[in-house]
């Protein structure tokens, strides 16, 4: 049954809050079946490479932002503060550990692999020694992170322009070796399509990250403003549960006013952020039910018909009723079926969804 939707603002409350992220009430996103939602950054720096920041700072931010995991991933080979600072790779964990176990951050060891581009820049998280990832030639380097067990993504690999961010031997090479664990598809302010496409292609995790250098001025999260994070869907709150996730690829994106990811996650994140009433009778014969939505993230919805299609927009932490004209029964319930054009399951697709509305007594009924 084809059903044309009208959609009605009726309520706005659009809230950002600098609580602790425990509080499920100013949580960013809900849970999914069988996963915790963390928000993660796994991409920062500080003093100790070219951040304009103390270790401990980008601590206090995580904090204010409520993030759940954050990794400080200074440059092992660019230190262009090292006639200030003596070039110590572990110093800014060991710097920031307390500080992160007493504000309930879960702190993640981890550098940049900076070389020029290609093969250009890799970081290396989980690590255990960062010195003993040092060493002269980039694929010993890759070699010795991952000896360490630690998990290696790709970072902005178009930076320095789309010739120079092609994927090459080097990368299939590592990919071969399964030395190469994801790539960044999104970068501070930057959308990387191609690097989607590789992931989807090659079985790769998305990741999105900051790579913040200065103090971070999110004091407040919006749907639209926001730093970039990975949400990862963990079995615990705990650092290996999201060492583990990610080897598994169970991550979304969150960059700008988008969610960027594989459809297996991204649905039920959806059906976890959206609740619909029952629908009810009007006065002209028409059935009205409400979408409330949870995520700090606009809905944009796209609807397809037989000759029109019509887009809608339910803003993050709202509600809107959605009223249709057609009649409908216990024997033939509504069912709604949308792209939300703004989850991306594919550089250029968003997700299918299909919602069936809540029966009420007196539609159940027959009236």
């Amino acid at each position: 049954m084809n059903i044309r939707l009208r959609i009605i603002l009726v309520g706005l409350t659009i809230c950002a809050t600098s609580a602790f992220a425990g509080t499920d009430a100013d949580r960013y996103f809900p849970d999914i079946p069988g996963y915790r939602t963390l928000v993660c950054d796994f991409h920062t720096h500080t003093v100790f490479s070219d951040g304009l920041v103390w270790p401990t700072v980008r601590i206090d931010e995580a904090r204010r932002e409520n993030l759940d995991a954050l990794a400080l991933t200074d440059h092992i080979e660019y230190q262009p503060h090292k006639d200030d600072l003596l070039t110590n790779h572990n110093r800014p964990y060991a710097i920031s550990a307390e500080s992160a176990q007493k504000q309930d951050i879960l702190l993640i060891k981890g550098a940049e692999i900076t070389r020029d581009t290609p093969p250009g820049h890799y970081n290396a998280i989980f690590v255990i020694d960062i010195d003993l990832i040092n060493t002269p030639e980039f694929l010993d380097e890759v070699k010795a992170a991952n000896e360490q067990n630690g998990f290696v993504f790709w970072n902005h690999h178009t930076w320095k322009g789309e010739d120079r961010g092609q994927w090459t031997e080097i990368q299939t090479k590592m990919l071969e070796n399964k030395w190469l664990h994801g790539m960044e598809v999104a970068n501070g302010g930057d959308y990387y399509p191609l690097a989607h496409q590789w992931c989807l292609e090659k079985n790769l995790t998305m990741l999105g990250n900051s790579d913040i250098h200065a103090p971070s001025d999110f004091y407040s999260y919006t749907a639209q403003r926001h730093r970039t994070v990975t949400l990862v869907f963990a079995k615990e709150r705990s650092v290996e549960s999201i060492r583990e996730a990610l080897f598994a690829g169970r991550t979304a994106v969150w960059f700008g006013n988008q969610l960027i990811g594989r459809k297996e996650y991204l649905e039920p994140l959806f059906h976890a952020s959206v609740t619909f009433s029952q629908p009810h009778a009007t006065e002209n014969g028409t059935f009205v039910a409400e979408i409330k939505n949870t995520a700090l993230i606009d809905l944009q919805l796209q609807t397809e018909g037989t000759l029109t299609s019509s887009r809608a927009m339910v803003p993050a932490r709202s509600t809107v009723s959605i009223t249709t004209p057609v009649p409908f029964t216990s024997d033939h319930p509504a069912t709604l079926q949308y792209q939300v054009i703004n989850f991306l399951i594919a550089s250029d697709k968003g997700l299918p969804v299909t919602i069936a509305l809540p029966l009420s007594q007196e539609v159940s009924a027959g009236n």
